[in-house]
């Protein structure tokens, strides 16, 4: 991969699940290119105050290890808003977590959005996920690797 200067003080830190084992696999999985997409929960950026993305993409992302390092940069392709039951299982495989199908996929997610590290970050008040609970799926490629 050619290297590009990227102003990395300019852009957004892309923070995958907390540090730990979890944040290293799917780090991972983004280097290796098994992790092509990314799900977040509409309410994290309602209750943030930040805007949604554009639909087309085209924003960077720091990404960084569980020791705060930054591994890559993704620059986002394509972001759109679903529900929780209209989740593709394209999306859920592209997720790369080795889910079959976007049930699958559901129940790792739902896992880590009720974990109790989850609901402290989000405060009250408490998330309830349902089948209408509005997912943001994001495409992304990796543009620049530093490890």
């Amino acid at each position: 991969m050619k290297h590009r200067f990227i102003d990395l003080a300019n852009i957004s830190i892309g923070e995958y699940a907390f540090p730990g084992p979890l944040r290293d696999a799917l780090v991972s999985a983004i280097l290796s290119g098994e992790k092509t997409s990314t799900a977040t929960l509409v309410e994290e950026f309602t209750r943030s105050g930040e805007p949604l993305p554009s639909p087309t993409g085209g924003d960077l992302e720091a990404v960084i290890d569980s020791e705060g390092k930054v591994v890559c940069v993704t620059r986002t392709t394509r972001n759109y808003v679903t529900t929780l039951a209209h989740v593709t299982d394209e999306h859920a495989r592209k997720e790369g977590e080795g889910y079959a199908d976007a049930h699958e996929w559901r129940i790792g997610h739902e896992h880590f959005w009720t974990s109790e590290q989850f609901v402290a970050e989000m405060g009250d008040p408490p998330l309830e996920i349902t089948d209408d609970t509005q997912v943001l799926c994001s495409e992304f490629e990796v543009i620049e690797r530093y490890v």
